[in-house]
């Protein structure tokens, strides 16, 4: 599916991902880049600005999603990885689909909707709190998937609305100008990603302080998943391994034998909640200790992280270029 395609994806830095970001999109993403034509993976420090004040802790979330992919085994010779703001294409691009983006399509963006909707709940001015980085975020998000010639845009379904908008304006530009100067993306749904549950049952996430940081030392993940919430069942009791939080993320980590194993002793009973725990905890543990070496290694050593992200832009920067070329020949007579 993937073989003649160029994939890309983005990770706004928000500091150490979780395990639900792990399962829901960074290991589909990995698998993807190593399937794909050509891989496009970017650290979105541009997106942060909106909301993020503190510029060394964007450079600290940074290194730590850039590290987090290279401990995992991102194939670097397939992808390329870098820091978005590495790229000054996307800044030129950005002001090209300024132009031809409505403000009705703006309007239309969920994140914002949402933000007028949470104003207008609270008696506050429709606005408040809403800056003009968040207001075209969309435009920003679309410059980013066209820029590099983007076939497939893996995302969750929340997320599914950004690749429709830069199908939108990628159309308008095209027809503006009578030619395909840009690549229309196309979404891949990962289903996966709605699915993660965290410690409450909730989807996982930093929102809701339910997630369990991907690296997290043993001691700290053991505490973090005695936490998980579980019903009243005694250990005899037939359980619903759909319904457990435990199962559910056991799955991620297991073998398709060990994770059917433990689904039958839920569904037979006799495997009670503390047991289950402790199985998960293991397998997390197991799973991740030498991803979890390399990743504080890689930290210790941020010129290698440094390294590898600036040699990412490079080779982005090729195929941005040539986009950037081509839009500005047509919008304004000339490559600029």
């Amino acid at each position: 599916m993937f073989a003649d395609k160029i994939v890309l994806t983005g990770v706004k830095p928000t500091g150490m991902p979780h395990l639900g970001n792990l399962a829901g999109a960074i290991k589909p993403a990995i698998d993807m880049s190593n399937e794909a034509n050509k891989a496009f993976i970017f650290i979105a420090d541009l997106h942060a600005l909106n909301a993020v004040r503190d510029s060394n802790l964007i450079g600290t979330w940074t290194h730590e999603v850039a590290a987090t992919y290279m401990a995992l085994g991102l194939n670097l010779e397939k992808a390329a990885l870098f820091r978005q703001s590495d790229v000054p294409e996307i800044y030129k691009l950005t002001v090209f689909l300024m132009n031809v983006a409505s403000k009705g399509l703006m309007n239309r963006s969920h994140a914002y909707k949402a933000l007028i909707a949470e104003n207008e709940a609270n008696g506050k001015d429709t606005d408040f709190g809403i800056n003009m980085g968040l207001f075209t975020y969309p435009i920003l998000m679309a410059a980013d998937i066209l820029l590099y010639n983007t076939d497939l845009v893996p995302v969750g379904k929340d997320q599914k609305q950004h690749v429709e908008m830069a199908r939108d304006i990628a159309g308008s530009l095209n027809n503006i100008y009578g030619e395909e100067l840009l690549v229309v993306p196309e979404p891949v749904i990962q289903k996966v990603a709605a699915a993660i549950p965290g410690l409450d049952g909730r989807k996982m996430s930093k929102s809701y302080q339910n997630y369990v940081p991907i690296f997290a030392q043993q001691k700290a993940l053991k505490k973090s998943i005695m936490k998980i919430v579980t019903d009243s069942k005694r250990p005899e009791d037939p359980k619903d391994p759909d319904e457990s939080t435990i199962y559910q993320l056991y799955q991620h980590f297991a073998s398709k034998e060990e994770a059917d194993a433990m689904r039958q002793q839920f569904t037979d009973g006799g495997l009670g909640y503390g047991d289950a725990k402790k199985m998960l905890f293991e397998m997390i543990d197991k799973t991740m200790a030498e991803p979890r070496e390399k990743y504080y290694d890689l930290l210790a050593h941020p010129e290698k992280i440094e390294d590898v992200l600036m040699a990412g832009a490079e080779r982005a920067r090729v195929v941005a270029k040539e986009t950037v070329d081509r839009v500005s020949k047509a919008m304004l007579g000339r490559i600029v």
